[in-house]
């Protein structure tokens, strides 16, 4: 009865609680990097005081002109950069948690296969 109570939790609440896990890191990592407010804000500035039009001389305005698109591009760089990194971190993750849900699925058979590798004299060889 005690195994019949633990294996119906295992792959009962306990798969359940495992997969609420996964998905909550993934979202806590897709919090963190913020991707949906990233890919919004490409092109915005980057930490740009006074990002208005300027007055005055044609000068000042090519100036400041070139200082938006200045600002602009270290934006979207940056953003791309923080896209890219939030991207593969949230793919790594994906993977790792994909291998610890089948992992999960399999960890109550690991005695089962080890005492049959073991019935059959397989034993692995460790050289010292």
């Amino acid at each position: 009865m005690v195994l019949v109570g633990i294996l119906g939790w295992w792959y009962g609440t306990g798969w359940h609680d495992r997969m609420r896990m996964v998905s909550e890191r993934l979202a806590r990592v897709e919090d963190f990097f913020s991707l949906g407010l990233l890919t919004r804000t490409l092109f915005a500035p980057f930490r740009q005081i006074a990002a208005g039009s300027a007055s005055g001389s044609v000068s000042d305005k090519f100036r400041a002109l070139v200082d938006q698109l200045f600002s602009r591009a270290v934006g979207a760089v940056v953003r791309i950069i923080m896209l890219i990194v939030g991207i593969v971190w949230l793919s790594v993750l994906t993977v790792a948690g994909v291998v610890e849900l089948v992992l999960w699925l399999f960890v109550p058979l690991f005695p089962l296969i080890g005492a049959v590798l073991f019935a059959i004299g397989w034993v692995p060889h460790v050289g010292l």
